[in-house]
């Protein structure tokens, strides 16, 4: 087997150089993104499937620079509108994109334009895109209705859109299957896919993504075998599941409040290649599966998280997921990306007492 990685200090265009086939006077925009964890979960293994001894891994992309996924496939985009001589990026955002679009246009000394939802994007998300300098536009619509006017950009010489309707998003979120395949072979011996690969469903991006790049790594000789790809999308605007766009989608998890997916026949085709599924799972199911990889393995993740988690658990239950298997589980983003639903959802064990050593242990029963 030939290298194909470069240190894991560097970002994903410089690890993965020789899969992406870049030459080497290529402009890399990168604020070292990659490289996240690959958590064992045994804990959460139990909870979501009891009796079935998965080897169950999260593999937690909240640790990327802004905070999410979003910057593995951003530094491609950003990367390329350089190359292309862009002054301007534009993208339409729940939040995340907006992030990480912000982030690397900074970094890159390109304008940054973002279009979004009003009052539908998590306030930590939209602080990072306001201490990044973009300009941002809020409209009164939904996210799909932010990427209709994206789309009208595309007329504009000067600007590139770097939604995932940009090849070169999908392109470099492929790096997450190139990282899980090797972080596998550390725990397992030889580098190796999961046997069952679950992940949020939003615009359907990244199991498009996910489900190339493991794709990519085969062809390569890395690999030889591909896993099942089970993404799950929000219950209320479930698009992919209930075969019709969501005008108006709701959802606690905003990362994943999409009605209409850019990315939706593609990864129908990850789901059908694979031979793996599309589903949904309900708020309550979300938020159950968001608060049990916190409180069992301590990895705090964004509410959309819980859409891959609680679809694990779903999926056990009636019987799709084979005992003894390798389970990755992605958390596409950082806990602190959402500190309203945190607060809202994480308070049952919050009390104000007086400040008085024995009423506190009483409280706790010690």
């Amino acid at each position: 087997m030939t290298t194909t990685t470069r240190p894991a200090s560097l970002g994903i265009l410089e690890r993965f150089r020789t899969l992406y086939e870049l030459p080497v006077d290529y402009p890399i925009v990168s604020l070292n993104e990659g490289n996240t964890p690959l958590i064992p979960a045994p804990k959460l293994a139990e909870w979501a499937a009891p009796g079935l001894d998965l080897n169950l891994f999260v593999k937690f992309e909240g640790a990327n620079p802004t905070g999410s996924f979003k910057d593995r496939g951003m530094t491609f985009a950003v990367s390329q509108a350089v190359k292309d001589g862009k002054t301007h990026i534009v993208c339409a955002s729940t939040g995340n994109t907006s992030a990480s679009a912000a982030a690397y246009g900074a970094r890159a000394g390109l304008q940054t334009i973002i279009v979004l939802p009003k009052g539908k994007v998590a306030l930590g998300k939209l602080s990072q895109a306001i201490m990044y300098g973009a300009h941002i536009i809020e409209i009164e619509g939904n996210f799909d209705e932010a990427l209709d006017i994206v789309r009208e950009f595309a007329a504009l010489p000067q600007v590139a859109i770097v939604n995932s309707i940009n090849p070169y998003r999908i392109r470099g979120q492929q790096s997450g299957a190139f990282e899980i395949c090797q972080q596998l072979g550390s725990y397992l011996g030889v580098p190796q896919p999961p046997d069952y690969h679950f992940i949020p469903v939003g615009n359907a991006g990244n199991i498009t993504a996910y489900w190339a790049g493991y794709q990519r790594f085969m062809e390569a000789g890395h690999i030889s075998t591909l896993p099942k790809m089970c993404g799950y999308e929000a219950e209320g605007a479930a698009a992919i599941v209930q075969g019709k766009k969501f005008d108006h989608p709701e959802t606690l998890a905003t990362a994943i409040r999409i009605g209409n997916p850019a990315s939706w026949e593609a990864a129908e085709a990850a789901r059908d290649e694979s031979g793996g599924w599309i589903d949904s799972v309900n708020d309550d199911e979300i938020v159950a599966g968001w608060k049990a990889a916190a409180e069992l393995e301590g990895v705090f993740a964004e509410p959309a998280c819980g859409a891959s988690v609680g679809g694990l658990k779903k999926a056990a239950a009636q019987g799709k997921v084979e005992a003894n298997s390798t389970v990755v589980c992605i958390l596409t983003g950082q806990g602190l990306k959402d500190p309203d639903n945190a607060v809202a959802y994480g308070k049952a064990k919050k009390a104000t007492l007086p400040a008085d050593f024995k009423t506190i242990c009483t409280h706790l029963n010690l």
